[in-house]
C-alpha cells in the first residue's frame, strides 16, 4: 500500500480560502476520477499549513492517477486560480510504502 500526501503553507490571511480550495480540489478529484483525498490541518507545529492524503495499492495506481490529473483542464485551472493562497514553493510531496 502506497500513501501519498501533499502539504502546502497558507498565504498570511489566506486561511479561509486555502480550506476553501482544499475542499474545492477534493471533490473535483472525487467527481472526476473517483479518489478520496483526505484534507488534514496540524493541531501543532506550524498551523498555517494544508494537506492533503490519500491511498493506492502501489506505485502504478499513484502514477497513473498522477498523469491523469495533470491532463485534466479543470483541475489544473482550479490549481493555477488559487495559487495566491499558499507561499510560492511550499508544496510538499511524500510518498510513503506500508511494511
Amino acid at each position: 500500500m502506497i500513501t501519498f500526501t501533499r502539504t502546502g503553507s497558507i498565504a498570511p490571511g489566506k486561511t479561509r480560502e486555502a480550506i476553501a480550495f482544499a475542499h474545492q480540489i477534493a471533490k473535483i478529484i472525487k467527481e472526476k476520477h473517483g479518489v478520496t483525498l483526505e484534507i488534514l490541518m496540524p493541531v501543532a507545529g506550524n498551523p498555517y499549513r494544508i494537506a492533503w492524503r490519500t491511498r493506492y495499492e502501489g506505485l502504478a495506481q499513484l502514477e497513473a492517477f498522477s498523469a491523469k490529473v495533470l491532463a485534466d483542464a479543470d483541475y489544473m485551472a482550479t490549481i493555477a486560480e488559487n495559487s495566491a493562497n499558499f507561499l510560492p514553493g511550499s508544496m510538499h510531496d511524500e510518498i510513503w510504502r506500508t511494511l
